[in-house]
Parts: structure tokens; C-alpha cells; sequence
């Protein structure tokens, strides 16, 4: 899905112009494309709350095969159209591509080894971002147009696509012995979504406040890593893949040993262990640069492991442990999609706030000043919220549900 979504952030787009100049600051192409992209994700995640929440088990792969299409025409007409036309195929684009995720996980939820599926999962999207970014220079240095670049990225991921979603499309149910340790995955119609939403209100704004924000700056990290590697002086394509390797699979570890934790309330003291470390780790790496005592590449390394540590849970394990943890029978992709739809949208204005209100400062500085306030606002969040939840026993939720699998 990330070789669809990804790769045009690859290019600079600065020999382009929209001559647009909005509260006396130009918004450059690339922030518009970023942008268009995000709202057209975000809107997904309103609208994904529902079709990911009800679509029954069966026709999983051919609706991710069938968004991922769509996805890549879009890159398609990116390529072809006038340049403001191109802002409406990037919003496009984006937004099929924002209910896959939740597609995949409404057929690895609710497994005793749940944790080892998302964990591969998440891992393999933070490798995917810098893969199919450094795909995208290498084609560019080729000779292929940074307007064709997504579209040909994601030609190249096709039989892998086909592939994947043939694999994922051999796999069983929850058995007998998942539902009893990890309770029921029901689909959820409008009342039980209303009921989750009720039951769970006050920890859940908790939860989307921390992960409005840290979307947003995984985001900014994410589209902008080719600017920030060059205001550091780094200028190796290579150095997508170096970061971003061990990020992936420092993720992956730290998810896979959740496996472990058999009991679901302590699992999900753990999951908030690790968000938590994960925020502390983006202000003291990024204290540690400041002060010229860690190294750029290794200052994103620990940048990359701690936001993904932080933000990975929310789209994996922490809503599927706390549906184990409180036996409320749904699915995790409705919290998911909540969380997600809020994330998005602040995405979308901290892109906005740093070009029109803060492009004089670098993007370095930029990040620099997200990474600490990340950890002073997130910590206290995401603690507030794991007390509230660990607060919730079984008997108290146990049978809720709307409607049947």
C-alpha cells in the first residue's frame, strides 16, 4: 500500500508553481500535494469508522485490491493532468488508500498471536516509507519525471500486491481458543459503535488529543525527512533505507514481546510502557542533538523509534488488548478509525501552520521545537489515559455488543 501512497514525497516539486500567496506566505507544491493527500486520508478514516466496522470477512481482499486500484489511477491521472488538477488526483489518492489499513487489520485482530501479525504489519510500513521513497530517487536519477514517479513506483509493487492479498486471504478466522482469550470480534453496527463510543468517552478524547498530534508529527517526519536530511548536510538516497531499518524492526521487536504477556491487562500496561518510553525518547534525543552530542542519522534513528514506539499501538495492539482487557465484543478498527480521523486532521494544520506561519524558520528548527513538545504534551496524556482505562474490568463491559460476525 506505502509504494501507492508514499513515493511522491520522494520529490521536491520546486521547479513548479502555484503562485499562490495566502496570509503574506507562499505554500510550496510539495505542502499542497502533502496536504491534499492527508485530507483526502482523513476523510477515509470518517467513513472507514463504518464500511471497515461492518464488511463482513469475506470480501476483505478484494476491497483492499479493490481501493489500491483506485489509488494507483489516481497516480495515473497525477501524472497526466494540468498542475491544479493535480492537487484533485492526490486527494484521490488518498482517499481509498486510508481504509486499507483498517481492511488488514480487521483480519489479523482478535488472534492469541495477534501482537506478532501487526508487529510484522507496522514493521513493514516504517520500511516501506523509506524503501519506496529511496525507489522513487532512484527512478527520478533514471531519468523518469517526479509527476510519473508515483505511478511507476506502484507499477513495480503490483504482483506483490497480488500476492499478499492472495496470502491474506488464506488465513482462518479466530478460533475457538482466540475468542476465549481475546473475546469476540463482532462487526459493529450504529449502535454498537455508539455504545463503544459511550462507554469508553472519556479515555478515548485522551487518547485522540496525544494521537492528533502525533500523527501529525510522524507525518511532518515522514513527508519532510528528505528536506531535514539535507539541512544536515546528508544527501545519500541511502540514508532513507539507514534510518528507517532499524526503526522497523526496533517496532517490531518491542510489539512481538507483548506476545508474551498472556494476561491482557498487564499486556496493556506494557503497550502504555512503551508509547510513553517512546515520547520520552523524541525530547531526550532531540536534547542530545541540540546540545551536538548525537549525530544527525542517529538523532532521526531515535526520532523514528520513538514516534512509531508511540504511535505504531494505536493502529495495532493497544485497541486490540483493551477489547481483550474490557471483553467488549466489536472490533479495534472502529477506535482505530476514530483516532485516526482526528489524527489526520491535525496533520493537516500543522502542514498549513508551518507554511503559513512559521516558513521563515527552518525545517529543522521546525522539528526540532515538534520533538520536545511531543514529549512534554504526549506523556502526560497517554498516562491519564492508561489509568483510565486500566480502571475498566471485564465484568463491566463483558457481552456489550451490536450485532453479529
Amino acid at each position: 500500500m506505502y509504494a501507492f501512497r508514499r513515493p511522491f514525497s520522494a520529490a521536491g516539486y520546486t521547479d513548479v508553481s502555484f503562485g499562490w500567496d495566502w496570509l503574506g506566505s507562499n505554500l510550496t507544491p510539495k505542502t499542497v500535494f502533502v496536504i491534499a493527500q492527508l485530507m483526502g486520508y482523513g476523510v477515509a478514516k470518517f467513513w472507514g469508522m463504518k464500511f471497515c466496522s461492518e464488511i463482513r470477512r469475506k470480501a476483505l481482499g478484494r476491497a483492499v485490491l479493490g481501493m489500491i486500484g483506485v489509488a494507483w489511477l489516481a497516480l495515473l491521472v497525477f501524472a497526466v493532468v494540468p498542475l491544479p488538477f493535480k492537487i484533485l488526483a492526490i486527494f484521490i489518492n488518498g482517499i481509498p488508500l486510508g481504509t486499507v489499513w483498517g481492511l488488514i487489520v480487521r483480519q489479523l485482530e482478535g488472534r492469541k498471536v495477534s501482537e506478532l501479525l501487526l508487529a510484522a504489519l507496522s514493521c513493514s510500513y516504517i520500511l516501506a516509507s523509506g524503501e519506496v521513497k529511496r525507489l522513487g530517487q532512484w527512478l527520478m536519477r533514471e531519468g523518469v519525471g517526479e509527476f510519473w514517479m508515483p505511478f511507476v513506483t506502484g507499477a513495480l509493487f503490483v504482483p506483490l500486491l497480488l500476492l499478499s492479498v492472495w496470502m491474506l486471504s488464506l488465513l482462518h478466522p479466530p478460533g475457538a481458543e482466540d475468542v476465549r482469550e481475546r473475546s469476540p470480534r463482532d462487526r459493529l453496527d450504529h449502535a454498537g459503535r455508539h455504545s463503544f463510543l459511550m462507554k469508553f468517552l472519556p479515555g478515548l478524547v485522551m487518547l485522540c488529543i496525544a494521537y492528533l498530534f502525533l500523527t501529525a508529527y510522524r507525518d511532518f517526519r515522514d513527508n519532510y525527512q528528505s528536506e531535514l536530511f539535507a539541512e544536515m548536510g546528508i544527501h545519500d538516497p541511502a540514508a532513507f533505507s539507514r534510518t528507517e531499518r532499524p526503526v522497523a524492526f526496533g517496532v517490531m521487536a518491542a510489539l512481538a514481546l507483548i506476545y508474551l504477556v498472556k494476561d491482557n491487562r498487564t499486556a496493556l500496561r506494557w503497550v502504555y510502557g512503551l508509547m510513553i518510553g517512546g515520547l520520552a525518547l523524541l525530547g531526550g534525543s532531540t536534547w542530545l542533538y541540540t546540545a551536538g552530542k548525537l549525530g544527525g542519522e542517529m538523532w532521526m534513528i531515535a526520532t523514528g523509534l520513538g514516534a512509531y514506539l508511540a504511535y505504531v499501538p494505536f493502529g495495532s495492539v493497544l485497541f486490540d488488548r483493551t477489547i481483550a482487557a474490557t471483553r467488549f465484543q466489536g472490533t479495534a478498527v472502529f477506535a482505530i478509525y476514530v483516532a485516526d480521523a482526528l489524527g489526520y486532521s491535525g496533520s493537516v494544520v500543522v502542514q498549513l501552520y508551518r507554511d503559513l506561519f512559521a516558513s521563515k524558520d527552518s525545517w529543522l528548527y521546525f522539528f526540532k521545537s515538534f520533538s520536545i513538545l511531543m514529549a512534554l504534551g504526549g506523556i502526560p496524556l497517554t498516562a491519564m489515559a492508561m489509568v483510565y482505562f486500566l480502571r475498566w474490568k471485564p465484568k463491566d463491559t463483558e457481552g456489550e455488543h451490536a450485532s453479529g460476525a
